[in-house]
């Protein structure tokens, strides 16, 4: 290897590795603050977080690795400018094209690496991730009793206290209302004050009471029977256990999320396209087949009753259907026929309809089949894409740093993620094949890229605003030098 290829190599590997991390923190925080309300104030243990966190951020690399190579490009290329190192290169006789020979075998590297991980590893980590999620996001609130306010966390039980002392522990004005029984508010607790706490293993509370009365009725006879029974009991002490398993964690059968279109690799994706293809298609052979026949019994209704109408006739009905007319007999109930043509075109107007939306959703199920296909392939590519945009115009702009490159960097993964999303789009709503809207933000840049390589490497002044200021007074000159004609 060349002490050439070394130095470009050590000056792209390093910026590559933070700018992806970064991407990859950036990523992540507007994932937490998409979900925070779902994952705050639920208890939920420290190691259930991180695993939740790990498996996303393995679900952000694909789109964190097209981001890296763009911006780190940008950076490497830019330092070198900056710093004079290209003129260097140039001066010794060193293309362009040589410079950026091992940054591109790098960005192909990459281009394989990330297609691996969306195949391989990227189903496996949505899958872990998002049944987590799920479960996440059916967990209960933290057990938390608020002073004046009616807790309704634990099940068939209702619990309102007036203040809470000594950190919480000491309870005052208890109410608990038991509706074990599924019979309303016939069984009520109340005591002056007591004692909460849990056990060792956190799996129940015991709410110690002291100076209460508990009022409870038979709720089987109805509230204005004279003969309903009613229970009073005065304590002093008494002693109630609550069941808290309701709020741990319950993890959900992960089978139960393997046949979505995310947790699926190439050749999973090509079987389920492949089924549900010829569902959709054999749902639309059906439907013709039945339309058909509906049409045929609507074609044929009052037939026997039509016939050919006698010259002068002025006191038949007459129908036209298609290019001849009919008349009814006079033995015929008219409104009967028109009742029940009615009543037909309705009822096929109305299955046409749900069919309609039926052909609609399986289409969109499909869609999302093909486009995670696609999306195995095009957040590779972008990779190749980016770096043909970054490497050049960090060539051309001989900007290093966090600075500029990093908003030109962001302005175009901004303008690219925009497209990929508005070609997603298409492709749900049927406007796109799945080939066309998926690929269209790559096939728009590449045409960038190749041409900014092109600038690059004929060092032309692609973004040097004095060029374009000298261009425009030169053209502002041509007409003031121009004279006017004289006439004869």
């Amino acid at each position: 290897m060349k002490k050439l290829h070394k130095l470009v190599i050590t000056s792209y590997i390093g910026p590559f590795i933070v700018t992806f991390f970064i991407s990859l923190f950036i990523l992540l925080m507007q994932f937490l603050w998409k979900y925070i309300d779902d994952l705050v104030g639920k208890g939920l243990e420290w190691y259930v977080i991180a695993e939740l966190l790990f498996y996303f951020t393995a679900t952000f690399v694909p789109l964190a690795l097209p981001l890296a190579v763009l911006l780190s490009s940008i950076m490497t290329m830019g330092k070198m400018g900056e710093h004079y190192e290209l003129v260097a290169f140039k001066s010794a006789g060193i293309s362009l094209r040589r410079i950026l020979w091992p940054m591109v075998m790098i960005s192909f590297v990459l281009v394989i690496a990330a297609f691996y991980f969306s195949n391989n590893v990227l189903p496996a980590a949505n899958l872990k991730g998002l049944s987590l999620l799920y479960d996440v996001r059916q967990q209960r609130p933290a057990f938390n009793i608020t002073e004046g306010i009616y807790y309704h966390g634990i099940d068939n039980f209702v619990i309102r206290v007036d203040e809470k002392d000594d950190g919480g522990q000491t309870l005052r004005g208890i109410k608990i209302y038991d509706h074990s029984d599924r019979q309303g508010n016939v069984n009520l607790t109340i005591a002056e004050w007591g004692n909460m706490a849990m056990t060792q293993d956190k799996r129940y509370l015991v709410l110690t009471l002291y100076n209460g009365t508990n009022y409870q009725e038979d709720g089987d006879l109805g509230p204005l029977d004279p003969s309903r029974p009613f229970q009073r009991t005065h304590f002093k002490k008494q002693v109630r256990k609550f069941d808290l398993s309701m709020f741990d964690l319950t993890r959900t059968d992960e089978d139960l999320f393997r046949g979505n279109f995310r947790m699926l690799n190439i050749s999973q994706l090509i079987h389920y396209e492949d089924s549900l293809s010829q569902q959709l298609e054999r749902r639309k052979e059906s439907f013709n087949r039945t339309y058909t026949r509906r049409f045929y019994h609507l074609n044929k209704l009052g037939q026997d009753d039509f016939a050919q109408p006698n010259p002068g006739d002025t006191t038949s009905i007459v129908f036209h259907k298609t290019d001849t007319e009919y008349l009814i007999n006079s033995g015929t109930d008219v409104r009967m026929v028109l009742s029940n043509a009615m009543d037909m075109v309705r009822t096929n107007r109305s299955q046409t309809n749900m069919s309609h939306e039926d052909f609609r959703q399986r289409k969109r199920t499909l869609a999302r089949y093909q486009i995670e296909f696609h999306r195995k392939f095009t957040l590779s590519f972008a990779c190749v894409v980016l770096f043909l945009i970054g490497a050049p115009l960090g060539a051309i702009i001989r900007k290093g740093g966090f600075g500029l490159p990093l908003v030109i960097s962001v302005l175009l993964f901004v303008v690219f993620h925009v497209i990929s999303m508005m070609g997603e789009k298409f492709v749900r709503e049927g406007v796109l094949e799945a080939h066309q809207g998926m690929w269209i933000a790559s096939v728009a840049l590449l045409p960038v890229g190749i041409l900014l390589t092109i600038k690059a490497t004929t060092d032309s002044s692609l973004l040097d605003t004095d060029s374009y200021l000298q261009k425009i007074e030169k053209f502002i000159n041509t007409f003031k030098n121009r004279k006017p004609q004289k006439t004869s």
